[in-house]
């Protein structure tokens, strides 16, 4: 492969991938001391879906990635990169990663994982677009995956009627000056990390009869708190990666928000001035999907024939650790 001179990295191809299983609010009234008027009133979500118990993460971005491969029209022996960016790996070890680079057969390409929760797609895509951009790579393909149903605390009435499985991915190569990725940025606040974490099953606490009696391998979220730390932060993340891109909010064309909540979506657009009909919103369909709610959201709204060449689309989510990022991409396809 010959070094080329700053290419601009595009995304030439998206995918993504829900299981089957569907998971209504009526569902859960049965599960759970809930109803679907709470949950709608204050989520917005009405269904998720749900992976069979067979089902691993790297089952759900196997397909993703594949469908993101045959949009960008190339093989999988073409990819020098694999990144799975997601909180529900397989194992600890081997990387999700490289159980999907093998699955997929690209032989020719590195692989590893990457850790930031809900941030998860905007990080990859930081990540792989630098490699496409300064010549070292021809194509790298970013799934975000997850598999949150088997980390939901099912007695939590209010966490678990949250989440839902699912993935979503994108091919990243070298495109045109003036398309693609025009700027990121990444922030994190480790300060308040602990407001939504795993307690077990690292190296701080191993897992044991007691841990799993108290639930503490399940997520757990201080839900007010994160919602007033994302309504402030994602509005402030999304003027500062405009503004980088040389941009103002008016020249976004379509908003792809993390699709964790309604009322903070709908909160944070109002502060940006963004209109609803410029939103990409989904939640009420699949629920909060973490890293792979941003990918599945743009691969939605691709295959809807709603994204035209030269749109400009802002990338936007908040995570755990606590990580904020945002991007802003014109589209070339």
């Amino acid at each position: 492969m010959t070094p080329r001179s700053a290419p601009s990295a595009v995304i030439c191809g998206v995918g993504s991938y829900l299981p089957d299983k569907v998971l209504t609010n009526a569902d859960l009234e049965r599960i759970v001391d809930t109803t679907d008027e709470w949950i709608v009133s204050h989520t917005g979500i009405r269904e998720r879906r749900i992976a069979a118990d067979d089902q691993a993460t790297s089952d759900l971005a196997l397909p993703a990635g594949q469908r993101a491969l045959q949009d960008a029209g190339i093989g999988p022996e073409d990819l020098n990169l694999v990144i799975v960016t997601t909180v529900t790996p397989d194992h600890f070890f081997p990387a999700t990663a490289c159980i999907v680079q093998d699955k997929i057969g690209a032989r020719n390409a590195g692989a590893f994982d990457l850790v930031s929760g809900c941030t998860g797609f905007v990080y990859g895509l930081s990540v792989a677009s630098q490699f496409i951009e300064n010549g070292q790579m021809d194509y790298a393909l970013v799934i975000s995956a997850e598999k949150l149903s088997c980390i939901a605390d099912w007695t939590d009435r209010s966490t678990c009627v949250l989440f839902g499985d699912g993935a979503g991915a994108a091919v990243v190569g070298a495109g045109e000056p003036d398309l693609g990725i025009l700027a990121f940025v990444l922030e994190s606040y480790g300060e308040h990390g602990d407001l939504l974490r795993i307690p077990a099953g690292g190296s701080r606490m191993r897992i044991n009869e007691e841990i799993l009696a108290r639930h503490d391998d399940c997520l757990r979220m201080e839900g007010p708190e994160l919602f007033k730390l994302a309504v402030r932060g994602v509005p402030e993340v999304s003027e500062k990666v405009i503004a980088k891109a040389g941009l103002t909010n008016s020249d976004i064309d379509w908003v792809v928000m993390h699709q964790a909540n309604i009322r903070i979506i709908e909160a944070a657009a109002k502060r940006m001035d963004i209109p609803e009909e410029r939103l990409v919103v989904n939640v009420d369909k699949y629920g909060n999907t973490s890293a792979a709610s941003m990918a599945i959201a743009l691969d939605e709204v691709y295959r809807q024939g709603k994204l035209r060449r030269g749109d400009n689309v802002l990338l936007v989510g908040f995570g755990a650790g606590f990580t904020l990022g945002g991007a802003v991409v014109r589209w070339a396809k």
